[in-house]
């Protein structure tokens, strides 16, 4: 069955019949993507993909040549802030209607200055993961809502055995480690920066010091493996996590869920949950690291491009693409798939989805991998005692000071 997503098949209601949009992506996609959408817009979709990196490359490539490598691209959240500085893309506020902006709570991660640089087709944000069978097995009946309530629960499970390390925690050099930091940052209360940008993590009573001081507090305890500074985020969910050797992963990725819970890629299938993130207060807090469908300023087929986003973001084919592993942006789709008993853990994801965040308040800054990289490499000296927490916190705010000048 063609996935029409709500755009009539009527001749009338196809205006750009006949013309060709193509589009760059990461691999892989919907087999019958192309098919599915000239049958409901009569537009041919030349479809192109390749690895996420690979797709990068092609991107910053044509358009620091001043070409557009497709009319739709890939447009992923740290991109944001290069993107808009270099005015690559097309503002696509008139793409789509504020019902949709609603609906998809993710696109204000690409909102800079009032324009919607892309509109996000497949989700990534944060939750907590929890083995529920290791809880159960400790005593712990109620998941976590506060982050003592979580420390309390991974001592329990820590004191009975069941596993030597219960968090899993990235603290290396690694993106995976600065991630974490942000989530944790939120669930203290805060965020990393004001709306000038000014660092808002320097001082001791400020959230991102407390998450820090926190993830020391973790690894000092004993409830995180120390070597977690030598391990990727993704290295601690397929070596740890879903070995059982650890019993939450803190910054929790809710598209691993069903490889977690496969029998045949996981020996805790059936044990794995998610919950909404744990926060100092008790009400959870979350951001996103979406990808989205932009348009570049000088795309051969504009308005067919158009067509494709409002296509691919559609609540009936985010529902259908659900079945190839992409997780929907759209909360009504999530609730939807809730209601078909469809949704992995879906009921902690439809209550997480509306509270995820951008994490820059104005688009991800052009000096994010700057930042980005202070960030992990001085939580690494951190978690090594080769620095203090005040110490790292003054080499982010000093690199994040220099990143902005270049």
């Amino acid at each position: 069955m063609a996935i029409t997503s709500g755009i009539a098949l009527a001749d009338d209601a196809k205006p750009f019949a006949g013309q060709t949009v193509s589009v760059l992506l990461p691999s892989p996609q919907d087999a019958n993507m192309a098919a599915d959408f000239e049958k409901a817009t009569g537009i041919k979709l030349d479809l192109q993909t390749a690895s996420w990196d690979d797709v990068s490359v092609k991107i910053s490539t044509a358009l620091l040549a001043g070409t557009a490598p497709a009319d739709v691209t890939e447009f992923d959240w740290s991109w944001t802030g290069q993107f808009a500085a270099a005015d690559w893309y097309t503002p696509l506020n008139d793409t789509v209607d504020a019902a949709t902006l609603d609906d998809i709570k993710g696109s204000t991660i690409f909102n800079v200055n009032g324009k919607v640089l892309a509109i996000p087709y497949t989700n990534d944000f944060r939750v907590m993961l929890v083995n529920k069978k290791q809880f159960a097995d400790a005593g712990v009946t109620v998941m976590p809502k506060t982050l003592d309530e979580l420390v309390a629960a991974a001592k329990a499970v820590k004191a009975k055995g069941i596993v030597k390390y219960p968090i899993g925690l990235p603290l290396s050099a690694t993106e995976g480690a600065s991630t974490s930091w942000y989530l944790l940052t939120k669930a203290f209360g805060g965020d990393l920066f004001d709306k000038d940008m000014k660092p808002l993590f320097m001082a001791p009573d400020s959230a991102g010091y407390k998450a820090m001081a926190f993830e020391m507090m973790l690894l000092k305890e004993g409830l995180v493996d120390p070597a977690s500074t030598g391990l990727k985020d993704s290295e601690i969910n397929e070596t740890l996590f879903a070995k059982g050797l650890t019993s939450i992963m803190i910054s929790g990725e809710p598209g691993r869920l069903g490889a977690y819970n496969d029998p045949a890629q996981s020996v805790v299938a059936g044990q794995v949950q998610a919950i909404p993130v744990a926060t100092e207060s008790g009400k959870t807090r979350s951001f996103g690291l979406l990808e989205g469908l932009g348009i570049p300023r000088n795309a051969q087929n504009p308005e067919a491009a158009k067509e494709f986003i409002k296509w691919m973001t559609s609540k009936d084919y985010q529902i259908h693409n659900y079945g190839n592993g992409v997780l929907p942006t759209r909360t009504s789709a999530l609730a939807e798939l809730q209601q078909q008993g469809k949704l992995v853990s879906g009921e902690a994801l439809v209550e997480q989805a509306p509270t995820v965040e951008a994490l820059f308040p104005s688009g991800a800054p052009a000096w994010y991998p700057q930042f980005s990289l202070a960030v992990n490499t001085s939580i690494n000296s951190a978690a090594k005692g080769e620095i203090s927490v005040d110490q790292a916190v003054q080499r982010i705010a000093e690199a994040a000071a220099e990143a902005v000048k270049q």
